[in-house]
């Protein structure tokens, strides 16, 4: 199971949302949604089913969006009283969360006898929905069907996910945090640059032991190389990361793979590179290895202790150098004299593009600040977080994609 996506202070691509709320014990988290969306400056309307009303009070949605909650079909406040047509105008997206088995069945039926089910027929955006129900009525086939003709009818199906459940039963039914539904609302709404492209990345550091509690590492979080795996998903690309020892949670949609050394970085990479077209090698990998590695924890003593060192495998190069090879991108972290290194890397590993920055300017910190190196030279980008920069990053890396 995938952590929950990381909070995002802003959503780019949205402005409005609307928010329908059916019944479930799961509109609690619609709660937190609508607090996330509205501190991210996006305006929420919202639209409760009856049922919902059973589980969150409509007072609970006014004083969190700040706007009056829809409830009624049939009531007058629209000026040409066609509210469940009017609410879903202007509007980026439409997400229905929870959406129980019956608002599922209405929608892939085309029934319209509420407010919620009648402007999700007459909208003109985009409809998602965050399914939650009972593990049996999630696998029943009735509504595996219905979920397949949403999914076939263009509706973006964002989980469940699996978990335990409101009912204490533990299974695949349980609807997605807050922050991977806002995740799931800003990726809707970002250009599908890399639609159809297989993206494998690296990300955070490794580490390579000395004894059983020691070893050699570098200063990496790994926020960088998951930033740019969310950027990516977001653009349509199927992503994977090769990522070392990081806290950093897994962006939604992304599949990951846990290493701890260079080598098995190396190869988790190697069995994978193939059926890539991008690979982004953003990990901060250790350039050495023991010579040995110790089975028994080394004792203490007032003596010096010399350790042999060999170097590890450079990924990076290896995949590049492949016949068949992929679209290479590099990091380059230094200390100073940021771009001539950076591009001397470049050249030494035949990359065509290489992204370099200080490296005591980003490591652990949430903004970074980059320059790409390629064959048209030095291109500076500002300081910026490291989400937006990531999606920066990938806008100028599927441009320069060689075209099919």
């Amino acid at each position: 199971m995938n952590d929950p996506a990381p909070v995002a202070e802003t959503a780019p691509g949205l402005t409005r949302v609307v928010l329908g709320v059916t019944g479930g014990i799961a509109a609690y988290k619609v709660a937190e949604l609508t607090r996330l969306l509205v501190k991210a400056s996006v305006t929420v309307d919202v639209v409760m089913t009856d049922a919902a009303t059973r589980f969150v009070t409509a007072t609970t949605f006014q004083a969190l969006s700040g706007r009056p909650v829809l409830t009624d079909l049939w009531q007058t406040g629209a000026d040409n009283a066609m509210g469940h047509i009017g609410v879903s105008r202007g509007a980026d997206a439409v997400l229905v969360a929870p959406a129980s088995a019956d608002f599922i069945a209405k929608l892939a039926h085309g029934h319209a006898d509420d407010l919620l089910s009648t402007l999700c027929l007459a909208r003109e955006c985009s409809l998602l929905v965050a399914p939650a129900m009972n593990r049996q009525m999630w696998a029943n086939a009735a509504t595996q069907r219905n979920v397949a003709q949403l999914a076939a009818d263009g509706v973006a199906i964002l989980g469940p996910d699996t978990g335990e459940l409101a009912c204490n039963e533990n299974g695949e039914g349980r609807m997605l945090e807050a922050p991977a539904l806002l995740a799931a609302l800003i990726a809707s709404r970002q250009p599908k640059l890399l639609a159809g492209k297989r993206v494998l990345l690296t990300a955070g550091p490794t580490f390579e032991a000395i004894d059983p509690v020691r070893g050699i590492t570098n200063a990496s979080s790994g926020k960088m190389g998951f930033a740019l795996a969310q950027a990516a998903a977001e653009a349509g690309g199927v992503v994977t990361v090769v990522a070392g020892p990081s806290a950093v949670a897994t962006p939604s949609g992304v599949t990951r793979v846990d290493v701890t050394s260079t080598a098995q970085m190396a190869d988790a990479v190697m069995v994978r590179i193939g059926a890539c077209d991008v690979f982004i090698g953003v990990a901060a990998v250790a350039d050495y290895t023991p010579a040995a590695t110790h089975e028994q924890k080394l004792k203490k003593t007032p003596d010096a202790l010399t350790l042999t060192l060999k170097p590890t495998v450079d990924i990076l190069a290896t995949v590049a150098a492949r016949a068949k090879a992929p679209y290479c991108v590099g990091f380059a972290a230094e200390s100073h004299d940021v771009e001539r290194h950076g591009e001397e890397k470049r050249k030494r590993k035949k990359l065509p593009l290489l992204i370099a920055n200080r490296a005591q300017d980003a490591l652990g910190s949430d903004e970074n600040e980059v320059t790409l190196l390629d064959d048209g030279g030095a291109h500076r980008l500002p300081r910026m977080g490291k989400l937006a920069l990531a999606r920066r990053l990938v806008a100028e890396i599927a441009q320069r994609l060689p075209r099919s």
